[in-house]
């Protein structure tokens, strides 16, 4: 049995939410936040499974962090309205702790639409399995301090780098990238598994906090050193040759539109031995195919480790395939990127 707390103060949300769960016995529908501050009560007192708390305003991010420190529960964003707005929120709320961004259910008059209760049930069960870790209140504001980073060689060997993460994956991403100094010698290309309409606020608000150059990218866009390029929703990211993105509406793979294996392969066919590849936390298989034709190819590849991944099946998948040079801590991932990109390969 899932028990789920539902945090929101829209009516037509709750209902559809307690219609979705009575139509499946393994759900509990055990309580209804109406703010944020009776969501951090209540997930104290009733220990749930999973938050669900509507993506609506400013304060849903305080809402994760607050939960996190108080009663340390797995937490999922639930979109029910539409907007460009909503995509930096998710971004705070998602740095704040929060799992992923998921589409509320939805119905077609009276009756709820099949698919979409499925698969909010079905994200609900997965993401109520996580292991989640408690959040410490910050003291001062040193983690927005820029860190320096060695200044890397002239004749770089590492030419681009490549980037797949599923859940928990943007506060990961956001972790790494604040790490790297500005002029970085080599464009990044990230897929982020995550809901449709999230990705651009994602960019923005990555693009406002490090110093890195971060947007989602376009095909044909020339490849620059010192940017980072996110995968779209619904297109695969990669390369064209060794100078060009490549943004293309092509197949899923292994079921992942964008596909970190896509991603993998592509860097792998033109830089070759240049290339790394980064596999972080995530549920599932996604970047082991494509790190095989990398490995191959000579590039390096960097998993993290099991101790700070919020779910450790994508670079589970890779160590167990025998594809990975570096397992890592999510603290030392940044260093050891800045050192691959100066030439020291011994490190």
């Amino acid at each position: 049995m899932t028990r789920i707390l539902l945090a929101t103060s829209t009516p037509d949300l709750e209902n559809l939410v307690k219609r979705t769960a009575l139509g499946d016995a393994s759900v509990e529908l055990i309580g209804v936040a109406r703010s944020g501050k009776d969501a951090v009560k209540m997930a104290g007192k009733l220990l749930p499974d999973i938050v669900a708390v509507e993506l609506r305003d400013d304060g849903t991010a305080e809402t994760v962090k607050e939960i996190m420190i108080t009663a340390p529960t797995p937490v999922v964003m639930v979109a029910y309205q539409d907007g460009s707005h909503l995509g930096a929120m998710a971004a705070r709320a998602l740095d704040s702790g929060a799992l992923a961004v998921i589409p509320a259910p939805a119905a077609s008059g009276k009756s709820l639409e099949k698919a979409a209760m499925e698969k909010f049930l079905s994200t609900i069960k997965a993401m109520a399995q996580v292991k989640v870790v408690r959040q410490w209140r910050k003291k001062g504001r040193g983690d927005h301090q820029r860190k320096e980073a060695p200044q890397p060689a002239v004749n770089t060997p590492l030419a681009i780098v490549g980037i797949a993460a599923s859940t928990g994956g943007p506060a990961a991403i956001r972790s790494i990238l604040k790490d790297l100094s500005a002029d970085f010698p080599a464009p990044i290309l990230i897929v982020q598994h995550m809901s449709n309409g999230f990705i651009e606020g994602v960019a923005a608000s990555l693009d406002a906090t490090i110093a890195l150059k971060v947007k989602v990218g376009a095909n044909g866009e020339r490849l620059r050193p010192g940017t980072v390029y996110l995968a779209p929703d619904g297109h695969q990211l990669g390369v064209s040759g060794r100078s060009r993105l490549r943004v293309v509406d092509e197949d899923p793979i292994q079921g992942f539109k964008p596909s970190g294996s896509y991603l993998f392969g592509s860097i792998a066919r033109a830089f070759r031995g240049e290339s790394l590849a980064v596999i972080l936390t995530g549920m599932g298989e996604d970047g082991t195919e494509g790190l095989r034709a990398l490995h191959v190819a000579g590039g390096k590849v960097i998993a993290q480790d099991e101790e700070s991944s919020v779910v450790f099946g994508m670079p589970k998948s890779a160590i167990s395939a025998g594809l990975v040079d570096f397992v890592l801590p999510l603290d030392g991932i940044a260093g050891k990127i800045t050192a691959l990109a100066s030439g020291k390969r011994e490190l």
